[in-house]
């Protein structure tokens, strides 16, 4: 059995280069969004900034990227302000992980991460909304290699910073002492890749503002500032081939020729795609069904939860492991972060080739049951520690595709006419920073078992609007069929009406001759 059939290898081959080029970027967007958890006590070293001040760059990332997610779509009306964005926004994070190194004070180091972050942000809404517009009906497939690519980038950025990691306190104070072992260093470092919501548990270590700095940490920055460049640079092949920028004049721009819609996956409709304020238009509202604002609403409330589970068990995962009843080893539960990551990318890996065998309602519906089921058997087998590492693994197979999935599926049902990707990207984007806060906020008054706890209700409330989603899309296509309908008995009608009017008008011509022979005939 072939892994894809004929015609989907030939849409690929068709769209291979900006198929390719989405791709790379979206490794850009994973490099950038892994590299801070690791690099955090160094970068507070750089600083010399206390750990309060440190999680400040978190925040900036966060709220930034989703600032980056709702405006991202606004660059709508060209293929060349499409690829502009992209190039600018994986230049930007280029530049920005060779700027790094050079920020001596928090704020500088925060500005240059909420810089980076809408980057992000812009990316990950241009290249959702691209590959669907490429794609249609089969984008779910190049979807879930798309967010593959992000899973690669988050695996490999932790591999070119760990080399470069300070293994000791990196501030020599002048009445330094050795009491931070490097098994203390690195379980704060894996404390504060929860974007620092155990602060409470950290003042025992003596981390130092003041001293001699002693940090590599500049040289993992270069190395992936040099690891993303080649990415700008595959936009702007993308941006030549195009022809949307030339050497010369003699090749004219193919925007200012006939659009060839086979092979322009940009062409605007004038329909929807925008920004999430642009999308809120009284001119983009008018006229649509109330199942049409539901779906986005449901589908955006489905990734605003499984995205926010994602990054609440990727940040807090550890500090439940270390924690009471399991009290895991520190190196140990340091693994669990690294295998949901795994899993997560194998997952999306694997459901490029499910996504072409079996339709997205099936596929969420199993996901979203697997999300449920692994987490209450987290929730019963609570002291297991190897159950823990299986738990980890099966629930980021369960959640890997859902967002993909999603997408695909709720464009699909709005026929590539509405705002779908943005509200969807955005409802992402605010669920994983939200949902951090709300369960770090919990897990430091109730404890580290209400973690799982959390995200379990979450999932439940997950499923059931997956389930009010499915009833709605019957609902909204059915009343498609009905307006469908009565807009071809309209047609007709109006089809109708020339033909009838002659008719009329012949009866009435016949009618003034007739009246006309017979005045002639009695004069």
């Amino acid at each position: 059995m072939k892994l894809l059939d004929e015609r989907i290898w030939s849409l690929f081959r068709r769209h291979l280069q900006q198929t390719l080029t989405y791709w790379s970027v979206f490794f850009s967007f994973g490099l950038c969004i892994a590299f801070l958890g690791p690099t955090i006590l160094d970068l507070r070293c750089q600083t010399q900034s206390t750990l309060q001040q440190i999680t400040w760059v978190f925040f900036s990332q966060q709220f930034f990227l989703l600032v980056g997610s709702s405006v991202g779509g606004l660059f709508k009306k060209t293929l060349l302000s499409f690829l502009s964005a992209l190039f600018t926004s994986t230049l930007i994070i280029s530049l920005i992980f060779a700027i790094i190194p050079l920020c001596h004070h928090v704020i500088l180091l925060s500005i240059a991460m909420g810089v980076a972050g809408k980057a992000m942000g812009v990316i990950d809404t241009i290249g959702n909304l691209q590959l669907v517009k490429l794609y249609q009906k089969d984008s779910a497939i190049f979807l879930q290699a798309l967010h593959f690519f992000i899973g690669l980038g988050a695996l490999v950025s932790p591999l070119v910073v760990d080399p470069f990691l300070a293994e000791d306190s990196c501030v020599l104070s002048a009445n330094w002492t050795a009491n931070s072992s490097s098994s203390d260093l690195e379980h704060l470092r894996n404390t504060l890749a929860g974007h620092g919501s155990a602060l409470h548990n950290t003042s025992q270590y003596p981390l130092y503002t003041e001293g001699i700095v002693i940090t590599r940490v500049s040289y993992a920055f270069w190395i992936m500032a040099i690891i993303n460049l080649p990415v700008p640079v595959a936009v702007l092949v993308l941006m030549f081939h195009e022809r949307l920028v030339s050497c010369s004049n003699s090749s004219p721009p193919l925007l200012e020729k006939e659009p060839n819609i086979s092979s322009s996956p940009a062409r605007d409709d004038g329909q929807g795609h925008g920004g999430v304020f642009d999308c809120c238009r009284r001119n983009n509202l008018r006229g649509h069904p109330a199942t049409f604002f539901i779906i986005h609403a449901l589908g955006g409330a489905i990734v605003f939860i499984t995205d926010g589970i994602i990054g609440c068990y990727a940040g807090f995962v550890y500090t439940y492991a270390v924690s009471p009843p399991l009290l895991m080893g520190h190196k140990t539960a340091g693994c669990l972060d690294s295998v949901f990551w795994a899993s997560v990318t194998a997952g999306r890996l694997s459901f490029i080739f499910f996504s072409s065998r079996y339709t997205a309602p099936i596929l969420l519906t199993i996901s979203l049951a697997g999300v449920i089921l692994v987490q209450c058997l987290l929730l019963i087998f609570y002291t297991s520690h190897v159950f823990l590492f299986i738990g980890t693994s099966v629930l980021g197979l369960s959640v890997s595709s859902v967002f993909p999935s999603i997408l695909a599926f709720t464009e699909d049902i709005l026929d590539y006419k509405g705002c779908a990707t943005t509200v969807l990207v955005t409802s992402a984007s605010t669920g994983e920073m939200a949902l951090q806060l709300l369960v770090g906020s919990v897990i430091n008054s109730k404890g580290s078992y209400s973690f799982l706890l959390c995200t379990t209700i979450t999932s439940f409330i997950g499923f059931c609007l997956f389930q009010l989603l499915l009833y709605t899309h019957r609902v909204h296509r059915n009343h498609q069929t009905d307006s469908s309908e009565f807009m071809d008995m309209k047609e007709q009608q109006r089809l109708e009406a020339p033909d009838l009017q002659t008719s009329e008008s012949h009866i009435k011509a016949k009618e003034e001759e007739s009246s006309q022979c017979g005045s002639s005939s009695s004069s």
